[in-house]
This record gives structure tokens, C-alpha cells and sequence, in this order.
């Protein structure tokens, strides 16, 4: 009985490691997993955002245009501040945080994330994308078309544009 009971304890703690090791299997110790409602969760509570500095020459408030807002703020964690200030490639765990505001550069519209998760999508420079709305709802978000076809074309270098100021 008492083998029964052993093994039965090995089984379960190996099936709780799989199941923790899948839980970080994209993303790693820490980071959210490649979902809207992570994400977010991750840029406005564990994380927020607002705190990160701007990415390197965006700092405040800029002009913007379509698809994003008519102004616009761009933060951008530490991995991915540094990677920037650099000119080095974006590396796993970088997010890009885009507020984008309306012409009166006080309605926030949306927000959209870049979020670089390592054998996410590697035809898409393994981006997550998300626009969300001022409260967090996903409007669109994973392996976005639009996003991935514009950021594509536009160059830039994996997908990171930064427009002209």
C-alpha cells in the first residue's frame, strides 16, 4: 500500500512540474504567457507600464498617424529600453507599449503591444501583438494580420517601427 501511495505521490508531483513547465514554456520565469488578458495584466498591475522609461529618442508625447493614434507614447520595458539604446535586436521577453491618444492628445484610444515571445510566431519575428482598448479589453491581439503585414512592410528591422519625429 505504501508503494501505491508513493507512486501515486511521484505521478502527481511530475504532473505538476509538466504542467508548470508548459505554463512558462513560451515565455520563461515571470513573464506573462502570449494572451491579451496576461499581458495586460502584466503591463497594468504587475508591471506597469507607465513606470518604464520611453523608448530611447520617443520620450513624451509625439505626432502619430494611421493605423495608430494622431499623438502617441512609446514605452518600452528594460530588456527592451536596452536593446534599443543599443541597436541591438530585440530579444525574448521585449515589450513595446504604444498609448495611443486622439487629437486633442488627451482621449486615449487605444493601446498597443509588441511583446517578443521566444518560438511564439517565428514567421512573425515571434511578436505577440495586441490593441487594447483604455481599459484593457482585447481588440485584436496574437498573430495579427494587420499588424504583422504593416510592421513587415514598413521594415525597420524585426518589426519594430518607429515613425519620424
Amino acid at each position: 500500500m505504501k508503494k501505491k501511495a508513493s507512486l501515486l505521490v511521484s505521478f502527481f508531483i511530475v504532473g505538476i512540474a509538466v504542467l508548470g513547465f508548459q505554463g512558462t514554456a513560451f515565455t520563461g520565469g515571470g513573464m506573462p504567457g502570449p494572451s491579451a488578458d496576461a499581458l495586460w495584466s502584466y503591463i497594468s498591475q504587475t508591471h506597469d507600464y507607465t513606470d518604464w522609461p520611453f523608448y530611447p529618442g520617443y520620450e513624451g508625447m509625439y505626432p502619430g498617424k494611421s493605423p495608430h493614434g494622431a499623438h502617441l507614447k512609446l514605452y518600452a520595458n528594460e530588456v527592451a529600453y536596452e536593446a534599443a539604446k543599443n541597436g541591438q535586436p530585440m530579444p525574448d521577453g521585449a515589450i513595446l507599449v504604444k498609448e495611443n491618444y486622439g487629437k486633442d492628445k488627451q482621449t486615449l484610444k487605444a493601446i498597443t503591444t509588441m511583446y517578443k515571445v521566444d518560438g511564439y510566431n517565428a514567421d512573425a519575428g515571434d511578436w505577440h501583438w495586441a490593441k487594447l482598448g483604455p481599459n484593457g479589453e482585447a481588440m485584436a491581439a496574437g498573430k495579427v494580420a494587420s499588424c504583422i503585414g504593416c510592421h513587415k512592410q514598413m521594415g525597420g528591422g524585426d518589426y519594430v517601427v518607429t515613425e519620424a519625429k
